[in-house]
């Protein structure tokens, strides 16, 4: 029986770094908003936080999470701290995508109220209760 144990203990420890990924961070511009993107290049968020900056201030106050997808069609989807994420189709023309931090895939990142998890089948964020998020892919776009 100890044997097992100590087996099952070994196994979870060569598993455990791999099934929960590692903790990213990002580094805040001076107005606090943080931007990154996907190692793909496809898609890319901007963070900002409770009370907006000096020329963008969030249609609840914030904090905010709106991230873009070029291809196969440019969506962008936009999380509050509360209610549904906002799905918006085409929403015209808008730099996306270049920021200097990649969110690596297998990582997770807190920011402001937001749990996010990168991957390479999509980007995952939600609400600490998990009531509220989305998911966004080159193959797929949920939200709720």
């Amino acid at each position: 029986m100890r044997n097992t144990l100590i087996a099952v203990l070994a196994l979870l420890a060569l598993t455990a770094p791999a099934a929960f990924g590692k903790e990213q961070s990002f580094a805040a511009k001076a107005n606090g908003q943080i931007e990154f993107s996907m190692p793909s290049g496809n898609i890319g968020c901007i963070y900002t936080p409770a009370g907006g900056t000096d020329t963008y201030e969030p249609v609840d106050g914030g904090p905010e999470l709106s991230c873009d997808r070029i291809e196969p069609s440019y969506v962008n989807v936009r999380l509050g701290p509360q209610g549904k994420a906002v799905l918006t189709e085409n929403p015209g023309e808008q730099g996306c995508c270049g920021a200097d931090n990649i969110f690596a895939y297998g990582n997770t990142a807190h920011l402001g109220g937001f749990v996010c998890t990168s991957s390479s089948a999509g980007l995952t964020c939600e609400t600490p209760d998990k009531r509220h998020g989305f998911c966004v892919a080159k193959s797929r776009m949920l939200y709720y």
